[in-house]
């Protein structure tokens, strides 16, 4: 099969949405300049339509969206909580494709998100975090979970999260993606780390079919998951080759250490998202960048 990948953001701000539909986005309380921005641009991009819920009297006043009509769209909400209530219930009424986190903390949209009566998540299925970067020196975008929502996912959580990766990649294109199951070295040490245990079943499920076309393999580091010059010199034999589109991280200590250590000291520029939910959920921090914000909706778009 072709390997497919995307170099870029840049790349994937070009491409037409998903089946060429164009998506509805429900924002919560997007209060702040930075997702504004994010916002105005993919209006002016036709990557989507808009609906404010919360901080409307701002937005309008500010005019900033007075030339989209009827692809922006106003509902009031009361403060930050109830602007993610109402956010969701839009998804769960199937009037947005879309929940995007404008300026609210995280815990706020989490808990409407996870509200057993009117959340988005169907029973049976794991919410994760689903970061993509872009490094300078990394030939392509870079995906990997989780560094925010799970703490130590289980064997059941690790299996979801493979499979929403590599659903993800399919999605965006990407034929045949490489998933490193990441550990600190590239032995399976039940003693001392168990969760090694619970890959075998992983890359047996991935051999059967289970996750489409893909290719799973681990535990790997993540230097021999990304460079193939460094498997070579260790002598390791793997599938991925060096060439990881997917990295599956341990637990949210080592995944959130790497997002946050990529973007300080490498520069790199990042989307941000929640998956397994009925719909994508563009999942932002509060600081980030309104390109951040803006490649977020991107991947979200092709979901």
């Amino acid at each position: 099969m072709e390997a497919k990948t995307i170099k870029d953001f840049d790349e994937l701000l070009r491409r037409e949405p998903h089946h060429g539909q164009k998506k509805r986005i429900a924002v919560a309380w997007a209060a702040d300049t930075e997702t504004q921005t994010a916002l105005y641009e993919a209006l002016q991009r036709g990557m989507a339509d808009v609906c404010f819920v919360g901080a409307c009297g701002q937005l309008r006043s500010s005019h900033l969206f007075d030339d989209f009509g009827a692809r922006v769209n106003f509902v009031e909400a009361a403060d930050e909580q109830d602007a993610c209530c109402k956010t969701v219930r839009l998804a769960r009424e199937g009037k947005a494709d879309i929940v995007m986190k404008g300026l609210v903390h995280s815990d706020s949209l989490l808990r409407a998100v996870l509200s057993k009566t009117d959340g988005l998540l169907a029973p049976g299925h794991v919410l994760t975090h689903m970061a993509v970067a872009e490094l300078r020196n990394y030939p392509k975008l870079l995906f990997y979970t989780d560094a925010a929502v799970i703490p130590y996912p289980t064997d059941e959580q690790r299996m979801a999260q493979v499979r929403y990766m590599a659903d993800t990649c399919h999605r965006l294109g990407i034929a045949e993606p490489r998933i490193a199951l990441i550990h600190c070295s590239e032995k399976v040490d039940g003693k001392h780390f168990p969760y090694t245990l619970g890959f075998a079943p992983i890359k047996e499920a991935a051999a059967r079919g289970e996750f489409g076309p893909c290719i799973v393999d681990g535990p790997l580091d993540l230097k021999t998951s990304c460079d193939a010059g460094s498997m070579r010199v260790k002598g390791i034999h793997s599938p991925i080759a060096g060439e990881a589109d997917v990295l599956i991280f341990p637990d949210i200590e080592a995944g959130n250490l790497f997002h946050k250590t990529i973007t300080l000291f490498c520069g790199a520029k990042l989307a941000s998202l929640l998956v397994g939910t009925s719909v994508p959920v563009v999942f932002t921090s509060r600081s980030d960048s309104a390109y951040s914000k803006l490649t977020s909706i991107a991947v979200a778009i092709n979901l």
